[in-house]
This record gives structure tokens, sequence and C-alpha cells, in this order.
């Protein structure tokens, strides 16, 4: 792993948007074309903000998201609510967003709609920016999903599944650990003590437990782990 601590949020978000943007530009000075796919939840805010203020051609940039909570766009519990109001401006208000939520009875229902509605991102993706819980869990794969074995298949066919778990809150939408795992850069953000100590705790362990272990061992490239003490970005 490519380990980067940093003194504060601010110097995470900083840092972290200077190298996702340099991943972005390389990507479309090589093929026209770039795709990231970013996490939802607090932490990630700050990080967007400074990000959306880069300066590249985001017009041939695709934005998705790595899981969505089957909650329509206006919820402030929606990761497209957060992303369309904290990255998609300034600079980054060019970019292409493709959701993963639609408006259907079933998260099934709306995770076969995303199916279709991702042919229009350039996979393997160029950079995924996860997150991670204090129980171990990114994107949407939670230890207690009924259907975690399949999340986690390096050979799960789908791109993008449902999932239920009570510890989740409600049904989410998450693309499965192969397109997570292909991208061509992969990094992780987390803050705080705690987070720290469950990660390092977990990929120090002789086998994996945890869902975040499995998606970092499975990366075809070197994963980067930005980390601050600090939950100042949280809100």
């Amino acid at each position: 792993m490519n380990w980067k601590e940093f003194a504060s949020a601010q110097a995470l978000a900083q840092a972290q948007a200077d190298e996702v943007a340099g991943w972005l530009s390389d990507a479309i000075a090589t093929k026209n074309v770039a795709s990231l796919a970013v996490s939802g939840g607090k932490t990630p805010a700050r990080f967007f903000e400074v990000l959306s203020t880069r300066v590249l051609d985001w017009s041939k940039v695709t934005v998705t998201l790595v899981d969505e909570r089957f909650v329509p766009p206006t919820s402030d519990r929606s990761n497209e609510k957060l992303t369309r109001d904290a990255l998609l401006r300034n600079e980054a208000a060019k970019a292409h967003f493709v959701p993963l939520y639609s408006e259907v009875d079933t998260p099934e229902a709306a995770a076969e709609k995303a199916e279709y509605r991702l042919v229009e991102v350039h996979f393997p993706l160029d950079v995924v920016v996860l997150g991670m819980g204090t129980n171990g869990h990114t994107a949407s794969f939670f230890p207690d999903a009924e259907n975690l074995s399949e999340l986690l298949d390096p050979k799960t066919p789908q791109t993008v599944l449902a999932v239920h778990a009570a510890s989740a809150g409600e049904p989410r939408l998450t693309l499965t650990l192969p397109r997570l795992a292909e991208a061509r850069h992969l990094l992780l953000h987390i803050e705080g003590g705690d987070k720290r100590d469950v990660f390092d705790e977990e990929m120090s362990a002789d086998t994996p437990r945890l869902p975040i272990r499995f998606v970092m061992d499975a990366a075809t490239s070197e994963p980067s782990v930005y980390w601050a003490p600090s939950k100042e970005s949280q809100r």
C-alpha cells in the first residue's frame, strides 16, 4: 500500500484532490476520456469541494458512484445529492454524471437499470475513491449483508448489485468487487483514530475478515490510503 498521512483533514483534501486530478488528466491525455467513481457519507465532502476547483478537461470525465442508498436524490442521505452539491460544480460542473438510483419499486430493479446505464462509463475505472466504516465495510459491502459472498466474489459478473443489511439503515446499491478492484487507481480515504485502528488491525491479520481487506487484497494496482487524525471534514 501507498500510505499517506496528513496533519489535518484540510491538508488531506488538498493533496488528495491534486492526486486525483492528476490521475484524471493523465487518463484524458492517454485515451481522451476518464472515469471516476466516488463514495458518499460525510467524510468526502471537503475533498469533493476542493476537487471541484481543479482545472482539467472535466467535459471528458464521467463520474459515477461507488455505492448509493436506495433513497431519492432529494434525500439528505443520498450520495448522488452529496456528489451533485459538493463535487459537480465549479470546474467539475462540466463532468458527465451517471447515477445508480432509479425511482422504481425495489433496489433490485434499480440495480438492473444501473447496470444498463453504466455502459456510459469507461471500464476499467480510472480512479475509485473508497471510504470505510468503523465496522470495516467499504462501498456497501457490509459485514452483515445478506449477499456478501456474491458482492465479494472476484468473478461476480454483475457491475451493480442490491444490498440488504441491517447495519446499513436502508437498502443499498453498490458496484461489485471486480469493478472496484480493477481500477487503475484505487484510493481509500479515512479519517480518525478509530478507523485507522480498524484498518491497521484488519490489514495485519493473517487472513481477511472484514470487507475492506478483501477489496485491498483484490486490487490490481497498488492502493493508496489517505489518512488524517481529525474528523473536522465531517458535517
